[in-house]
């Protein structure tokens, strides 16, 4: 005969081992579906494209950056979208925003300044967060996401929830390649799988 204590801690380890066996498949499923979405690129007629902020050195992007600028310039040069809305803010100290360097990058490369959108968020929230009424404004809700292939789910999503109809085009040029981007891929399955636990508005919040 077991006793109630024993039967209670008995439950207890069960239970434990069965959640932490059901966050290890979701967050297994969760970071099988970050690395295929980093492999789908389904460039398509669409109203903008928005480039992801990254970093910038004195108004002049950083590699990765400037990856993601030669994608939106390519599929702008192809005629996917007439508008390329530019993201991210500026660290301080920093004399230039993301998205400033962004848009001196895309003109000095034959963009229109009336074809250039600028909003500056601190992360991948706000940046869209910021994006998204003013994209709405103009009557643009479809759009091409582009950035580094591993932060590609975390940003469609995103963009789905403040209200874009998003495809992804992540950059084939980006810097961060092959085994570097293993802690970037885990970084960005733990940020999908909590911010469809919690939405990724809180997230945000949590800081």
């Amino acid at each position: 005969m077991i006793f109630w204590p024993a039967r209670l801690v008995w439950r207890v380890v069960v239970l434990s081992v069965a959640l932490v066996f059901a966050l290890l498949v979701y967050f297994g499923v969760t970071a099988f579906q970050v690395w295929l979405t980093s492999r789908q690129y389904d460039p398509r007629s669409a109203q903008a494209i928005v480039v992801m902020g990254a970093a910038q050195y004195d108004g002049v992007p950083s590699p990765d950056l400037r990856a993601r600028l030669e994608e939106a310039l390519d599929l702008y040069q192809h005629g996917y979208a007439p508008v390329i809305m530019v993201t991210g803010a500026k660290e301080m100290g920093d004399k230039f925003t993301e998205s400033e360097a962004s848009a001196k990058w895309l003109e000095f490369h034959g963009v229109p300044a009336h074809a250039i959108m600028e909003v500056g968020g601190d992360d991948s929230w706000q940046n869209l967060a910021d994006a998204a009424p003013e994209l709405q404004h103009r009557g643009i809700t479809k759009v091409l996401v582009v950035t580094d292939p591993f932060h590609e789910d975390r940003s469609m999503a995103i963009a789905t929830d403040v209200g874009l109809t998003p495809y992804p085009t992540p950059t084939r040029t980006s810097p961060i390649s092959g085994w570097s981007t293993v802690p970037y891929f885990a970084k960005e399955t733990l940020g999908v799988g909590l911010g469809r636990i919690i939405g990724f508005s809180h997230l945000h919040a949590l800081g």
